[in-house]
């Protein structure tokens, strides 16, 4: 699905593109996931970006600007039953770095991958309804799943 997805989403993109990556629960094998896929584009210039919310109108996406994340463009598709996610970076931007570094932290570290996914499962449990809350319960361990990522990926892992 990801593949598929990245196909289309570079004929949008074209030449603004620098990389496309799979990121989020679902490019971690064996972890605990909603079924969304979390697609991260790297852009050359994130102002231009905003010219294309058409485009991705068009293929069933909602453009959300930077929905909480300065310098971020963010995209939902499937409406209520959403099916992916893309988040959209300028090349430097740090947000590209945190996010490879916790998909390859977790990608070779199985048991914390194992500890987020449980995690995860005991707070949709706890807040089936309640995103908000849910999001506040995973906020300590993933605050501290990023300072560990961050350094084992600078080292060069």
């Amino acid at each position: 699905m990801f593949r598929h997805e990245a196909d289309i989403l570079r004929n949008i993109f074209g030449r603004q593109l620098e990389a496309v990556y799979h990121i989020g629960s679902t490019a971690v094998p064996g972890l605990k996931a909603k079924p969304i896929i979390d697609i991260m584009l790297v852009v050359k210039d994130i102002g231009f970006i905003d010219r294309l919310n058409h485009s991705m109108t068009k293929i069933g996406y909602q453009p959300k600007g930077e929905n909480g994340i300065p310098g971020r463009r963010y995209f939902e598709k499937g409406g209520d039953g959403r099916t992916h996610h893309v988040h959209v970076f300028q090349g430097g931007d740090f947000h590209v770095e945190r996010h490879l570094a916790v998909r390859d932290y977790l990608r070779t570290h199985p048991d914390a991958a194992r500890e987020y996914g449980e995690l995860k499962e005991r707070l949709a449990q706890q807040f089936p309804w309640d995103i908000e809350q849910y999001i506040l319960g995973k906020e300590p361990f993933v605050e501290q799943l990023e300072k560990c990522a961050l350094w084992w990926y600078r080292q060069g892992y």
